[in-house]
């Protein structure tokens, strides 16, 4: 079964740090660029981050310098951490996969807030 999953969101005061996870399964991992999306409620969704296959990165200009993305081949996973948050951060984050097909997780939210 082709599946997305992420987790590792929650509630964080700002400034503070969050690590999101996303399992694929049914996929050759290796094979497909990973991203992360965002949702706010009442905005369109928006990229966040990239990595490529080779693990060339790169990054929304609004989480540069914040937020790094990483992949682990051996264990189908995608990161995100997420350092010095903001409210403006408060979204729900999609996994994305993209190559032979695009495929998308369920999202998992991240809401900042003191």
């Amino acid at each position: 079964q082709v599946q997305l999953a992420e987790s590792g969101g929650g509630l964080v005061q700002p400034g503070g740090s969050l690590r999101l996870s996303c399992v694929a399964s049914g996929i050759i991992f290796l094979s497909y660029n990973m991203a992360w999306y965002r949702q706010a409620p009442g905005k369109q969704r928006e990229f966040v981050a990239r990595i490529s296959a080779f693990g060339t990165a790169n990054y929304a200009e609004s989480v540069k310098g914040r937020f790094t993305i990483s992949r682990d081949n051996a264990k189908n996973t995608l990161y995100l951490q997420m350092n010095s948050l903001k409210p403006e951060d408060t979204a729900v984050y999609y996994c994305n996969a993209s190559g032979l097909r695009d495929l998308w997780g369920q999202g998992t939210q991240v809401t900042v807030s003191s």
